[in-house]
């Protein structure tokens, strides 16, 4: 017979008190509940369990082991319900939240591609700069960009953030010559008031490493407002290539300094510590992996 049945029925006629009682629950006649038991017994080479015509209780074998087969039924149990979920059909809503420039340029575009794939699962995806908090506001999974602090979620790495440095021919035109990252001392900067790029850019260049302080006329938590400042030629902006892209191709923007590359910045997808994923979640971190992944082109 098989020992993990043997195991279920041992622990139901404990816990019920008598093979008669577990017969009951369990559906089967009592004679069959007692030749698994016995069969375990066997099998374990130890008796379990006292029996006589009025009563049964546990050996001092029987009361440990029965300890470790509910640890054990339990843990097929899980094991079985991951199994079946991993089976289902994703569906219900799914809870995102991204950076502002990644969201609406990069994952925005590859959203309707996810939905296709999965036509069960509604998505809702929130925009946000600030750092917002995945279990209180109740999200599936937040995108982040730059270095984790330790918040005991987890973290899927993905293709790092690559920043550029720009600005338009106008402004170009009538500003300072740019020749190392220390001239931008002298020119107009366009401020990111969520990080470091506030008051400090970093470039690595022949030399090593530059760290320049900036000052800035204008400041904002999103990259389209500097963007529409950059286009004006109102000075230069270090931000996401995904936001510039389209306008370095079409000439309205010019990428400076080609020899000090910025160093880019870490990317990930968080999401609650769960062994036990949802068929959606599971789905959709696939997804991401696939498209947003650290083998993924960062052209």
């Amino acid at each position: 017979m098989d020992r993990l049945a043997g195991m279920e029925v041992f622990v139901k006629a404990v816990e019920c008190g008598s093979f008669s009682a577990a017969a009951d629950v369990m559906q089967m006649s009592s004679q069959l509940v007692g030749k698994h038991v016995q069969k375990l017994e066997q099998h374990l080479g130890v008796q379990l369990l006292h029996r006589s015509t009025r009563r049964q209780s546990l050996t001092d074998f029987g009361r440990i082991f029965y300890e470790r087969a509910k640890i054990i039924l339990a843990e097929v149990e899980t094991a079985e319900s991951m199994a079946e979920e991993t089976r289902a059909v994703p569906g219900g809503r799914l809870r995102i939240n991204a950076p502002v420039s990644f969201g609406m340029r990069t994952l925005s575009p590859q959203l309707p591609k996810f939905m296709k794939l999965y036509p069960e699962v509604s998505v809702e995806l929130t925009l946000a700069n600030r750092a917002v908090d995945l279990i209180d506001e109740g999200y599936d999974a937040v995108f982040r960009v730059g270095e984790l602090s330790d918040s005991g979620l987890i973290a899927r790495r993905l293709s790092p953030y690559r920043l550029v440095l720009c600005a338009s021919p106008d402004y170009l035109a009538k500003a300072p010559s740019l020749r190392s990252p220390q001239d931008l001392t002298r020119h107009e900067c366009l401020g990111f008031s969520h990080t470091e790029l506030r008051t400090h850019w970093t470039f690595d260049g022949p030399g090593g490493r530059d760290v320049v302080s900036v000052t800035s006329r204008l400041v904002a938590d999103h990259g389209e407002p500097l963007l529409c400042a950059a286009l004006e030629g109102l000075g230069i902006m270090l931000q996401p290539l995904e936001l510039v892209r389209d306008y370095l191709e079409g000439g309205q923007l010019v990428e400076l300094l080609p020899d000090y590359k910025v160093p880019t910045r870490p990317l990930h997808v968080l999401y609650a510590p769960d062994r036990r994923l949802t068929p959606k979640l599971r789905s959709f971190l696939d997804f991401v992996a696939a498209n947003f992944g650290a083998r993924a082109s960062e052209t």
